[in-house]
């Protein structure tokens, strides 16, 4: 395992890079209303980096043809922005990553769209966000990767919900996916301790059902197996000296 630290310099490049991706993030949460297209969403967001001196992480990454990953409904992640139109009640999920001066940030969120809030979709985006946030609680030096995984698994177990193995959160740094992974299971104290210094993207990704996925024909799509809906928040945080920084808070940018 390779995991690598980033001092004071590397940090505010992260910090600038997930500055942008929130803000990027806010407005296309705005956008997302019955009749928008997904191109249209893809389209805003890679101006908006673009004016704001970064670089769509996404783009190209293994031959991926979009700036984002935007899924709806049954589809968790992966997804290829198309002129889909989205509609009154998708779950709409949308994730992305920037780069600024060589460092990356990585952020998702999962939205309802439009007025329709089915009590148990709401909850299913209730739960997934919450289990980050009780994630990331959990941070600070010394404390084992284990405890962050399991933080997550047990909350999401509870609530009635299901978490795909074959995917996790993740180191990021100068390489949008670095050592160490972060699965969304693990059993407490276990796994590598943080560092301060230490930059790691938790991302639980949760479905209603099943565990089990598949992967579309388009070999990058990934779906539930039973097909109903999921859902997908991340952010990306910094490991400091008493505890942890979120760099990629979704809200305008502020000068």
């Amino acid at each position: 395992m390779n995991i690598t630290l980033k001092n004071k310099d590397q940090a505010a490049l992260m910090r600038h890079a997930g500055k942008v991706l929130g803000a990027a993030l806010y407005h296309l949460q705005q956008m997302i209303k019955p009749g928008v297209n997904c191109l249209d969403l893809d389209k805003f967001f890679y101006e908006f980096i673009t004016e704001n001196d970064c670089k769509s992480s996404f783009k190209g990454y293994m031959g991926f043809p979009a700036y984002t990953c935007i899924s709806i409904n049954q589809q968790l992640i992966h997804t290829i922005p198309s002129d889909r139109i989205i509609n009154e009640g998708d779950i709409v999920s949308i994730d992305a990553g920037c780069i600024y001066k060589g460092y990356h940030a990585d952020a998702a969120f999962s939205i309802i769209c439009g007025d329709s809030k089915d009590p148990e979709h709401q909850r299913l985006l209730e739960t997934t966000e919450k289990s980050l946030y009780l994630a990331i609680e959990q941070i600070a030096p010394g404390v084992r990767l284990g405890n962050i995984s399991s933080t997550i698994e047990n909350f999401v177990v509870e609530q009635g919900y299901y978490l795909p193995t074959e995917f996790s959160g993740h180191g990021i740094g100068k390489s949008m996916h670095e050592d160490p992974m972060v699965p969304n299971q693990g059993t407490p104290n276990t796994g590598a301790r943080l560092i301060e210094g230490m930059a790691i993207c938790i991302e639980p990704m949760v479905q209603i059902g099943t565990s089990k996925v598949k992967m579309l024909k388009d070999g990058w799509t990934i779906v539930s197996a039973n097909e109903e809906p999921t859902a997908h928040f991340e952010h990306t945080i910094l490991v400091t000296e008493s505890g942890y920084e979120i760099l990629t808070t979704i809200k305008p940018m502020e000068d």
